[in-house]
């Protein structure tokens, strides 16, 4: 049990030593002890762990409760992950050690050097192969230490001897101090320094320090006459070293001793419980001995009143924890916590790094930890200082314990305990283990344990040990946790962590405790893209009849699967759950199954449904299976065999499927489900306040009438003659279109339009000649369409009866004017006159509408003498007015045409007198040649500003002739001064004139062409 913290509070002024109440740190830790069966990790058999109890107990008197406690507390620390891992060191060790023992061991830029109690140095690699031994002693080495470079070696042996030598060259000193000599230390740098400089103590009680000068080594004490100096170590500038009375720390620098860490006085013996000094950095040394851990931490003095002495050293020391354990430290190094297994303490003290001492490198922060080397002594009278034994059974030895390997924390907490097993445990001593930290450039630090028969190599378990235990244990979840935390950081996934295969067997855990959910949830992560494994999983579900779990993850893309699979599981929901099949089948790609096998297999369910025919309403499960026929037949594009199931399961795209599928042929026989089904999308968003929408123009009716080849109208109408609103609606459509496609049916269209639209029956009598005019007239007779009777009358010949419907039914004496005008028959407008003579409202009426079809005089003069006429004066008033406006536009129009005749009359006649002009590239028009040639033949201009020759103007040989002689008497036109006889040329001009009557050729030619 670990007991209460031992502090030194107390300020030491003379000599530099102060203690901090708030660093101190106070530790009441309970250590629970197993039986030392833990497990073991790393290399098998040299660690258990757990902190490990005896074996034997000294007096052989244990509690049966405490026995049982001890086993239920192992139980509990089996499923405790251990903080270190551990192997043997191998190469030549073992064969090293077979005749010999080591005793103590150094290590410096990676390599080991070990020393025996034969004398004898080794020097190894870190693999355990050997670069060199040597014999420097003839009795045990106690002490080892290198320098960095590891070249020299110096060795304190119990023979009196101090030995340094270089490993690479012949440099080699050698000192006989007289005494058994426990413990040497080489300055920092010792290969590049010219002083070669150490220091060395023993039995003798000195401290001695070495230094190469001209004539030799010079010998400088530090330190006598307090007992024998048990061990030493130098770094930087200081160097402490432990005797009976304490630790004490001398700064080369100053030289000047800057303190004294007294050794309790109830302590064990110094001689069978050694001390170990470790200096963490250059500021803060770290003090193992018998059962007792000390920090101190050293930083320069303070300037001020009261501290200006010159007697007082630069430096302090200052103690900023005091552990007390209950057991003996065998060796003390820093540890870091970079196991995944330790965590810090949450209620502990964690020590700051001190601020570097003046001189020396800055101190490098303080680790979290410490790891120790415990040791329990076997024979409690050792602790006590009762050497005497009273009892034979007392003087027999007793067999040690085996040592352990515990982290404790900066507070003082025990993060963790392993036993250690090396052979021949039982007879070693405190003083035979030797614990040394080894600083690798390749990768973290790690630790050796040293034996007198044997190494083990310590080092933390890094994430990949922490994925293994947990594997181990069946914790497959945090292990893959852990796993894609240190990929999300970065970290390369070597060879011992198989990610995949850990996965495998956590499945594999899953299924086999029926967990089935969770298996299949952590199938993606594992399977990945392999097609193989996945496929494999897929079937292990199945035969476990567990597949609906792992459905939802497997993959339709990167990887696929086979076809198999995933018929499987669609012939799974056909059987199970169809509204899953119908979204799987909406969702997966096509091409990843065989769509014609599973349309088989739906087509083999939808034909077993009680309601599977056209005619008997649906059931539930009857119109899941249509949807997913619909989809897979579209899928493959089978466009034919789902139209039938699109149009009986009411889908909106049906016309697109229709139009973007060229299935017209298709739906010959589906004319009136179309129509039924557009009609019922229309009512229904009616009912939504759609009163947009139009079902007499909807998409059916609209794909019927586009597509009459491919669709026929016979057929169609054949359909819907049951249907009578929808063959109006389709009828109207295609009259719409063209009136020519409904002639067949013009008799139906008039039912149908004096049925369902009357007020568009009279256009369609108008725009339509192919109806029996008879048999419309009886319709409109019996549904009393009395303007309709009134047209066919008019179309059957019938203008008098038509009229006296007009009079007799309607009495709109507008209409009845209208009428007469369109007949253009004198007896109708006759017979409209006579029926006015005694009905006043007709005279007016005639009187406001009458026009050129009747002279109003002789609408006046049936007017009876007394006859009463309401606005008569009014209507002839508007008569007279009338022919005045007449008038008045007659003589507008008379003076506008004169106007205009006249304008015309003077261009003709400019257009026919003014000249125009010739060149030589002028041709005629009749006969294409130049109007002008040498000698110059007779040209003709006409008025309409043709210019052709003589000879071309007339075929006649007698008019050539005169044209010919014409152009030679020419030149006689000119009287005796040169100038033109003007008689002569008009009597010449009258002569040819009467010889050519044809006129312009040109305008001949043109006039024939056209009539051509």
């Amino acid at each position: 049990m670990m007991s209460s913290v031992v502090s030194e509070s107390q300020e030491k002024a003379a000599n530099g030593l102060t203690s901090s109440p708030t660093a101190l740190s106070h530790v009441s830790q309970a250590h629970e002890h197993s039986d030392g069966d833990g497990e073991h990790s790393g290399g098998e058999g040299y660690s258990d762990v757990g902190d490990s109890g005896s074996d034997e107990d000294g007096d052989g008197t244990e509690d049966e409760e405490e026995d049982e406690d001890v086993e239920e507390d192992s139980d509990e620390e089996d499923d405790e992950e251990p903080a270190l891992k551990y192997e043997k060191f191998g190469g030549v060790l073992h064969d090293l050690l077979k005749k010999d023992s080591a005793s103590a061991v150094s290590y410096a830029n990676k390599r080991l050097t070990l020393g025996t109690h034969a004398g004898i140095v080794h020097v190894l690699d870190l693999t355990g192969q050997r670069i060199k031994s040597v014999k420097p002693h003839s009795a045990s080495i106690i002490d080892i230490c290198t320098d960095e470079t590891s070249d020299f070696i110096a060795t304190a042996s119990m023979d009196g001897q101090v030995v340094i030598h270089s490993i690479s060259t012949s440099e080699a000193y050698s000192f006989d101090m007289k005494r058994p000599m426990r413990t040497i230390a080489l300055e920092p740098n010792f290969a590049k320094r010219t002083s070669r400089a150490f220091i060395c103590g023993g039995m003798a009680g000195n401290l001695v320090m070495h230094e190469k000068g001209w004539l030799g080594h010079k010998e400088t004490l530090l330190h006598s006459g307090e007992g024998p100096i048990w061990q030493v170590r130098w770094r930087g500038r200081l160097i402490a070293w432990a005797n009976d009375s304490g630790v004490k720390i001398y700064d080369t620098t100053s030289q000047m001793r800057i303190t004294t860490i007294e050794r309790p006085a109830d302590s064990p013996r110094a001689d069978l419980f050694k001390c170990t000094l470790h200096w963490q950095d250059d500021s803060t040394l770290l003090i193992a001995w018998a059962d007792e851990i000390k920090v101190a931490r050293i930083r320069a003095r303070q300037r001020g009143s009261g501290n200006n002495a010159p007697n007082l050293p630069p430096l302090i020391v200052e103690i900023t924890a005091v552990f007390q354990l209950d057991c003996m430290l065998a060796g003390i190094v820093p540890h870091t916590m970079s196991s995944p297994v330790l965590t810090l303490p949450t209620n502990g003290a964690h020590t700051s790094p001190a601020p570097p001492v003046s001189g020396t490198s800055p101190a490098q922060p303080a680790l979290t930890s410490f790891l120790v080397l415990a040791y329990t002594p076997p024979d409690p009278s050792l602790l006590r200082g009762n050497e005497m034994a009273s009892t034979h059974a007392e003087q027999a030895r007793k067999a040690a314990e085996r040592p352990e390997l515990r982290i404790i924390s900066r507070a003082g907490e025990e993060l963790a305990a392993d036993a250690l097993t090396f052979a021949g445990y039982e007879r070693f001593g405190c003083n035979d283990y030797v614990l040394v930290d080894i600083h690798s450039a390749e990768g973290d630090p790690y630790y050796i344990v040293l034996s007198p028969q044997d190494i083990v190599v310590v080092k933390p378990r890094d994430w990949r040990d922490h994925v293994a235990w947990l594997v181990e244990r069946k914790r497959y979840e945090e292990a893959l946790d852990e796993i894609e935390r240190r990929q999300s950081m970065g970290e390369q996934m070597d060879e011992g962590v198989d990610a995949v295969k850990i996965g495998q067997s956590y499945i594999e855990h899953l299924v086999g405790e029926g967990k089935f959910l969770e298996a299949a949830k952590l199938c993606p992560k594992v399977c990945g893209h392999d097609t193989a494994r996945w496929e494999d999983w897929i079937f292990v579900f199945t035969q476990q009849h567990r597949l609906q779990a792992i459905i939802p993850y497997v993959p339709t893309e990167s990887p696929t699967l086979g076809h198999l699979v995933y018929e499987m599981i669609l012939a799974y929901f056909l059987s199970h759950d169809r509204t899953a099949l119908l979204k799987t089948i909406r969702d997966w790609p096509k091409s990843i199954y065989d769509v014609s096998a599973v349309i088989v297999a739906v087509q083999a369910e939808l034909d077993r449904a009680p309601s599977s025919s056209s005619a008997a309403p649906a059931t539930a499960d009857t119109v899941i299976l249509m949807e997913c026929l619909s989809e897979l037949f579209v899928a493959n594009r089978q466009y034919g065999k789902a139209l039938p199931f699109f149009i009986r399961l009411r889908r909106p795209n049906v016309f697109d499927l229709i139009r973007d599928h060229n299935l017209f042929t298709s739906v010959q026989d589906q004319a009136l489900l179309l129509v039924e089904f557009d009609h019922e999308l229309v009512e229904k968003r009616r009912k939504e306040g759609d009163e947009s929408v139009n079902f007499e123009r909807g998409a059916a009716i609209t794909l019927l009438v586009d597509h009459v080849h491919s669709i026929p109208i016979s057929k169609v109408v054949q359909q819907l003659r049951g249907r009578r609103y929808y063959l109006y609606a389709y009828l109207d459509a295609l009259s719409a279109k063209d009136p020519h496609l409904t002639s067949d049916f013009a008799d139906t269209q008039v039912e149908l339009y004096a049925e369902y639209a009357p007020q568009r029956l009279i256009d369609f009598l108008r725009a339509s000649n192919y109806y029996n005019l008879e048999r419309a007239y009886r319709e409109c007779e019996n549904r009393d369409l009395v303007p309709e009777m009134v047209f066919l009358l008019g179309r059957m010949g019938d203008n008098k009866r038509a009229l006296n419907l007009i009079i007799e039914r309607l009495g709109d004496v507008h209409r009845a004017i209208e009428f007469a005008k369109e007949q253009h028959d004198d007896d109708l407008w006759e017979d409209l006159l006579k029926y006015s003579e005694s009905r006043p409202a007709f005279i007016r009426g005639l009187l406001e509408n009458v026009g050129a079809e009747i002279d109003p005089i002789r609408l006046i003069r049936r007017i009876k003498n007394g006859l009463e006429i309401p606005g008569l004066k009014s209507a002839l008033i508007k008569i007279l007015h009338d022919f005045n406006l007449q008038m008045s536009l007659l003589e507008g129009c008379q003076v506008i045409l004169n106007g205009d005749a006249a304008d015309l009359a003077r261009q003709l006649h400019n257009d026919q007198t003014a000249g125009f002009f010739l060149n030589r590239k002028t041709t005629c028009p009749v006969c294409t040649l130049p109007l002008i040639q040498t000698p110059q033949m007779l040209l003709l201009p006409h008025l309409c500003r043709h210019v052709v020759h003589a000879s071309c103007a007339s075929r006649d040989t007698q008019a050539q002739a005169v044209a010919s002689q014409e152009v030679e008497d020419s030149i006689l036109d000119l009287d005796s001064t040169g100038h033109v006889n003007l008689n002569a040329r008009v009597a010449r001009t009258a002569l040819i004139r009467a010889k050519i009557k044809s006129g312009c050729p040109a305008c001949h030619k043109r006039e024939e062409g056209l009539r051509g």
